[in-house]
């Protein structure tokens, strides 16, 4: 009796299901805690995102967080400098906090966020 075709198969037949498997899973949808983006702009939740990198989930994600109903991606001139998550550097600077329907990220030279303001 030859067991050696038989784990081939069994192999194969795993590792086809396992690639089926993550080829079809969707991506989950981005939905407003409260079921509601007010179109307001507020950076206040999203200051996290900076030094993050500028995925079209993360992008899609501080949008909706920061209830405003459009984002624009730009290459910025600004370096990421400092832990903005906490609060110790503030990248963007002089830029509106809050204000408008429209969410700004400026990304870096490798493609990480390097500010978040409204406008």
């Amino acid at each position: 009796m030859n067991i050696a075709p038989m784990k081939h198969a069994v192999a194969t037949a795993a590792v086809c299901f396992a690639l089926a498997a993550c080829s079809s899973s969707p991506v989950a949808q981005i939905q407003p805690i409260d079921g509601v983006i007010s179109g307001q702009c507020h950076t206040n939740m999203v200051r996290g995102a900076v030094g993050l990198a500028a995925s079209d989930m993360t992008v899609e994600r501080a949008r909706v967080d920061s209830d405003s109903l459009h984002v624009q991606v730009t290459r910025g001139s600004r370096e990421y400098s400092g832990n903005t998550a906490s609060g110790t550097a503030d990248p963007a600077a002089g830029a509106a906090q809050e204000g408008g329907d429209r969410l700004t990220i400026e990304t870096g030279r490798t493609n990480n966020i390097t500010a978040i303001y409204c406008g």
